[in-house]
C-alpha cells in the first residue's frame, strides 16, 4: 500500500467543503476559509493545507469559534479600518475589509486594518499576497496561543507569532515572506508527531525544560524561537502591536480563553499597506525597479527569493495532483463522514 494518496485540487476543495459544512460552518464561511485551505495546499505548505482541516474540525466541535459569525467593519479614521469577525474564523473578515484597507492605502500612502475577535488557523501570507498583486506593500503579523518560551526561560509566554511581508513585482510573481518567530511552526511539530519523526533538537524542550527531538514532548512542553534573544524581541513586538495595540488578546490571554480546549487562538491580526504610487508619485516605478537589482543580486548568485519554492509548487500543482499522506486523508475522510 502506498504511503501517499493523490489528489487533484478540485478533489481536495470538495473534500475540505464537505468536512467544514459537515461540522456546522455557515456556507460563506466554509467558502473562505477553504480557499485559504487550499492556497497553502496548492503551494506546498502542507503544515497549513488539508491537515489544517483538523485543526479546524476540533476547533468548531469545541464550540471555540462562531459557526455563522457575521463580521462587522468600522471605517474608524482616514488612514486605519477595523473588521470584528465576530468570533468566527479569520477569512471572511478579511475578505470583507480589504479592498477598505486597498482604497485607504491609495488614498493616504499608508493604512492599517486591524482584525479582532477572530480566530486566525491559516499561515499570514494568503493574507497579504493579494495586497502585492493590487501592487502595494504589506506588512502583517499575529499573535497566538502561548506556546514558546521567551529567550532564556522554560515557561511559554508567546505565541508562535508569524510575521509576513509582500513586495508587488512588476512581470513576476510578488516577493512574500511568511514565517514563524518560533524556531518552526506548531503544524510543523504536529506533523512529525504524526509522522513518527524525531525533530531538531533546538525547536523546543520539554516539560522540564531540557532540549528534546521528541514531538509529543515539544508539545507539552515549549517551543523556542528562532534566533534566540532576537526571534524573542519580535515575539515581544508582535504581541504588543497585534494585541493590547488594537485592543485584542495576547497569547497568554488566548490559551486562557480556551481553557484546556486546545482548540485554534482566539486575537487579532494587525496588516499593514504601503501605497507606493502615492508615497513616490511619478518616480514610482524607478525606485521599484531599484528593487529589482537587490533580488538579481540574490538569483544570480545562485540564491533563491523567499516564496520562490511556493510559486513552483502552485506552478507544478497547476497540472499535477497534489499528494497527501494515507493516513492523513484516512483521518480527513472520517471527518467528512461525520
Amino acid at each position: 500500500m502506498t504511503d501517499f494518496v493523490a489528489l487533484s485540487l478540485a478533489e481536495a476543495r470538495q473534500l475540505s467543503i464537505s468536512i467544514l459544512s459537515g461540522h456546522g460552518l455557515a456556507a460563506d464561511h466554509v467558502e473562505a476559509v477553504t480557499e485559504t485551505i487550499m492556497a497553502a495546499e496548492r503551494d506546498g505548505c502542507a503544515s497549513h493545507g488539508l491537515y489544517r482541516l483538523i485543526v479546524c474540525a476540533h476547533t468548531l466541535k469545541s464550540n471555540a469559534v462562531a459557526r455563522s459569525a457575521q463580521p462587522r467593519l468600522s471605517d474608524i479614521a482616514p488612514g486605519l479600518v477595523r473588521v470584528d469577525a465576530d468570533g468566527g474564523f479569520a477569512p471572511l473578515a478579511h475578505r470583507l475589509g480589504l479592498p477598505v484597507l486597498l482604497a485607504k492605502a491609495r488614498t493616504q500612502g499608508i493604512a492599517a486594518m486591524a482584525l479582532n475577535n477572530c480566530v486566525h488557523f491559516a499561515a499570514l501570507w494568503p493574507d497579504i499576497e493579494p495586497i502585492a498583486v493590487a501592487g502595494l506593500v504589506g506588512l502583517a503579523c499575529t499573535p497566538s496561543h502561548a506556546w514558546v518560551a521567551p529567550s532564556g526561560g522554560t515557561e511559554p509566554v508567546f505565541g508562535t507569532n508569524p510575521i509576513a511581508f509582500a513586495w508587488p513585482r512588476s512581470g513576476h510573481p510578488p516577493m512574500v515572506f511568511d514565517f514563524a518567530t518560533s524556531a518552526t511552526a506548531r503544524g510543523e511539530i504536529e506533523l512529525y508527531r504524526r509522522q513518527g519523526r524525531a525533530i531538531p533538537d533546538n525547536w523546543a524542550i520539554d516539560a522540564g525544560g531540557a532540549a528534546t527531538t521528541d514531538a509529543s514532548a515539544a508539545l507539552d512542553g515549549a517551543m523556542l524561537t528562532f534566533g534566540g534573544h532576537k526571534g524573542s524581541a519580535l515575539a515581544l513586538m508582535i504581541e504588543l502591536i497585534a494585541g493590547p495595540l488594537i485592543g485584542d488578546l495576547t497569547s497568554l490571554d488566548s490559551i486562557a480563553h480556551d481553557g484546556g480546549r486546545k482548540a485554534s487562538p482566539l486575537g487579532g491580526v494587525l496588516i499593514l499597506a504601503f501605497d507606493p504610487k502615492t508615497l513616490l508619485g511619478d518616480r514610482a516605478n524607478h525606485h521599484l525597479n531599484r528593487a529589482e537589482t537587490v533580488f538579481a543580486a540574490i538569483t544570480d548568485q545562485g540564491a533563491r527569493l523567499p516564496s520562490d519554492r511556493r510559486y513552483a509548487a502552485r506552478r507544478r500543482h497547476a497540472d499535477g495532483p497534489i499528494m497527501i499522506g494515507r493516513g492523513l486523508y484516512d483521518d480527513l475522510l472520517a471527518l467528512a463522514e461525520i
